[in-house]
């Protein structure tokens, strides 16, 4: 298998005044083409820092990220947020979608920012949009959307590129069960489809162990996450999800 996404000894600081505060720690990763990976860690462990710096939004302290064996690091900032667009997915806990246009023209948007010709990126945006279960809703906006729909649109528009890495910051957090069950389903199906790997922060373990492989971010690394055994009250001993929760 190729490598989609390859951190090396990754590091993020931020400086106030003379206290530095370290988010990363000489984090190294790699995700294979097609994999399902999912990152647990408590609230403020550095999971959407480390997204930004993976997704190319933000530079890090010290360290490598390669993205198709491409080092965006050395890319200058117009050809970073080319590469970006050509090469990665955002789906965000909340969708963002632009409520003033359609499923349709929400979704065709990248397209357009990067060159595509309208009816181009029109009829792209529709294929996505039924593969997604939305063929009957692309003339709504994101108002006349139900919250599962509204996903579905960000979903659809983190593929219309054809990205090679999706990056997903707590996809189904928003979302009641049933529906984010749909979610979940919906990324495994397009997953085995189209080869897109997904790196997924969640909270969420249940949806986290349903993926090909689950890490754990604490102290600025990541390390195997290994589910504790059920919750128990007034045992000393809490659950990993219990733990993550109260993050």
């Amino acid at each position: 298998m190729s490598k989609v996404l390859h951190c090396s000894q990754l590091s993020k600081s931020y400086q106030q005044g003379e206290i530095e505060t370290k988010v990363l720690d000489n984090l190294d990763l790699t995700v294979e083409k097609g994999e399902l990976l999912a990152i647990v860690g408590s609230s403020g462990c550095g999971k959407s820092t480390f997204l930004h710096l993976a997704g190319a939004l933000d530079l890090p302290s010290s360290g490598e990220v390669f993205i198709n064996d491409v080092n965006i690091l050395t890319l200058s900032d117009k050809e970073r947020a080319a590469f970006r667009n050509q090469h990665i997915g955002f789906i965000y806990q909340f969708h963002h979608l632009m409520m003033e246009f359609t499923a349709l023209e929400n979704v065709a948007m990248p397209l357009l920012i990067r060159g595509d010709k309208p009816k181009e990126a029109i009829a792209a945006a529709t294929i996505v949009l039924t593969q997604v279960g939305l063929a009957h809703r692309i003339h709504h906006r994101p108002s006349e959307l139900s919250g599962g729909e509204r996903q579905r649109t960000a979903i659809a528009r983190a593929l219309v590129t054809k990205p090679s890495l999706i990056l997903a910051d707590e996809p189904t957090g928003n979302l009641d069960s049933d529906t984010a069950e749909q979610i979940y389903q919906l990324i495994r199906s397009l997953n085995q489809s189209v080869q897109t790997s997904f790196v997924v922060v969640t909270h969420d373990i249940s949806l986290a162990m349903r993926m090909d492989r689950q890490l754990k971010l604490d102290h600025g690394q990541l390390t195997p996450f290994v589910k504790s055994k059920p919750f128990v009250e007034n045992d000393s001993s809490s659950n990993e999800t219990e733990q993550l929760n109260d993050g």
